[in-house]
């Protein structure tokens, strides 16, 4: 079996994601064939696969950290809210049911239990380390006996397990030792390590707090990890729209508005924007917000028919429109590109219990939203006068789209195997509407600079060269999280506690990797 370590948290968005990653790239980097593994998550930001399966951004991201492809057995579980009370459940990448949160949380989950040992048979298969993830709590006492995602994963893959927490948030020792003491003593004993995270300042200024805490809990503190600011890692959900990094810059560059759909999803579309250096993003907060932006996105979402909705019934709609009237530049990505034809409908309430909802109006498009999902790469070039610009991107929509009068499309197409192309999207005058169902069209350099340069123009200002590659800035990102959390952890004790060497050598041989078919 593979070696397995397991980072548990005493509460969600305590940083278990990002300290994943950092274990990918770092047994990368000490040259072990590692995957991240988590039995299930819950999240509007997904990625789609090479071979067209929808899986956990945060899986995806780990994969990437540990330089092998993303695969839907490394997040067997996905649920994806579609409101308040309901999600859709993906199984290994493909939809498995519609269910309430309460219709999920009190059913027999022994066929997914199932599922999710097959998964991660067939990683351990294939990886000699796998990093696994908890969700939420691990003694959240309400759900715990129906819990997939924690210490039963943990037991099953006979994992270490690091429990992290988050000193940001207060009250650091309490969840710490509560975690502790709600754990079963088998479970507890599985612990072989406390990590506090997003320190801020002098690391030693928490020095008594270590000695408190292996005192009181007779588990050792691994590691203090320093706070670390604009890392340019993918988000898991929206909660991570709190990051610094989404907060408005001021430096003077282009002001694009972003519209804070209720529902909104795959928002890290955006993210090479809060990158690019003379432009100056920011999620909006309420309609009087897009009064004087030089250009608006409206992202992708996982409810189009009550976000379209809302858009109407809160006055966003109004400053849209308004927007429009003075030219502002306008992209919709997904959900946000349905958005901007005549109608979106749903015939058999995939999304809700609304069957029809008129668009903003501005392109002949309508959209109906049918069954099967469509999740697949494509790549291609755009049409028009820009052909020599080639894109790619992933396709997460149950959307159909179609064209009731003269359109220009965005793009041409196609997936891996399709010999012929097919269009994607719309665009307006000269790019002053823009639409498209490619999650990550902001990544390919060649849009950004042109669709950017398109904004300037009509702000007045004069055409810019992009320098950034998203791809790169990213790998540097891992590489930069990697190096701060070696520097914090005592990579040491975690090896010891895993039964594994640092000279171990990729016991699949190197000639495999990156293959996990």
């Amino acid at each position: 079996m593979a070696k397995s370590v397991m980072v548990m948290g005493t509460s969600s968005h305590v940083g278990k994601s990002v300290l994943a990653t950092a274990l990918c790239r770092i047994f990368r980097q000490d040259g072990h064939r590692v995957a991240p593994f988590k039995i299930q998550n819950m999240s509007r930001n997904s990625a789609v696969t090479p071979d067209g399966l929808e899986m956990s951004r945060a899986q995806a991201t780990q994969a990437e950290a540990a330089g092998v492809p993303p695969n839907a057995h490394m997040n067997p579980i996905l649920l994806k809210p579609t409101d308040g009370r309901s999600s859709q459940v993906i199984v290994q990448g493909r939809v498995y049911a519609d269910q309430s949160a309460a219709s999920y949380m009190r059913s027999d989950k022994e066929e997914l239990w199932r599922v999710a040992e097959e998964s991660f048979r067939y990683l351990s298969e294939r990886f000699p380390v796998i990093v696994m993830e908890g969700a939420g709590s691990p003694v959240e006492m309400n759900l715990k006996a129906r819990d997939l995602a924690n210490m039963r994963a943990a037991e099953m893959a006979d994992a270490a397990v690091l429990l992290v927490a988050d000193i940001e948030r207060g009250g650091v020792f309490a969840a710490v030792v509560g975690t502790l003491d709600l754990l079963e003593p088998a479970e507890r004993a599985r612990v072989m390590g406390i990590v506090i995270n997003k320190f801020r300042g002098d690391t030693t200024l928490f020095d008594d707090g270590v000695r408190f805490l292996e005192e009181r809990t007779g588990i050792p503190v691994l590691g203090v990890i320093p706070y670390l600011p604009d890392l340019a890692i993918d988000e898991e959900d929206s909660l991570g729209l709190d990051a610094p990094r989404y907060e408005p810059r001021h430096t003077g560059g282009l002001r694009i508005g972003i519209v804070p759909l209720p529902h909104v999803a795959n928002f890290s579309d955006v993210d090479p924007l809060f990158w690019e250096p003379d432009v100056d993003p920011f999620f909006g907060r309420n309609p009087e917000d897009l009064r004087d932006v030089d250009a608006i996105i409206v992202p992708g979402t996982k409810n189009t028919m009550d976000d379209l909705a809302w858009l109407h019934a809160t006055g966003w709609s109004d400053a849209l429109q308004h927007a429009r009237s003075r030219d502002c530049p306008i992209l919709g990505i997904c959900g946000g590109y349905q958005m901007l034809g005549q109608v979106v409908r749903d015939p058999d309430a995939f999304e809700s219990h609304r069957l029809e909802v008129p668009g903003l109006g501005w392109a002949p498009i309508e959209t109906t939203l049918v069954s099967p999902k469509r999740t697949i790469w494509v790549e291609g070039q755009l049409a028009g006068p820009w052909t020599s610009v080639p894109i790619k991107g992933y396709e997460i929509h149950m959307g159909q789209t179609i064209s009731v009068g003269n359109t220009a499309p965005l793009a041409a197409v196609r997936a891996a195997g399709e010999t012929k192309w097919r269009p994607d999207g719309i665009v307006l005058e000269d790019m002053a509407v823009v639409g498209t169902y490619l999650h990550g069209i902001l990544d390919n350099q060649g849009f950004r600079e042109l669709w950017l340069n398109q904004v300037r123009q009509r702000a007045g200002v004069g055409p810019k060269r992009s320098t950034l590659s998203v791809a790169a800035l990213r790998d540097r990102a891992y590489d930069r999280l990697a190096t701060a959390v070696r520097g914090h952890l005592r990579l040491d004790l975690l090896y010891t506690a895993m039964r594994m060497g640092q000279d171990t050598l990729n016991e699949l041989g190197d000639e495999k990797h990156g293959s996990i078919s």
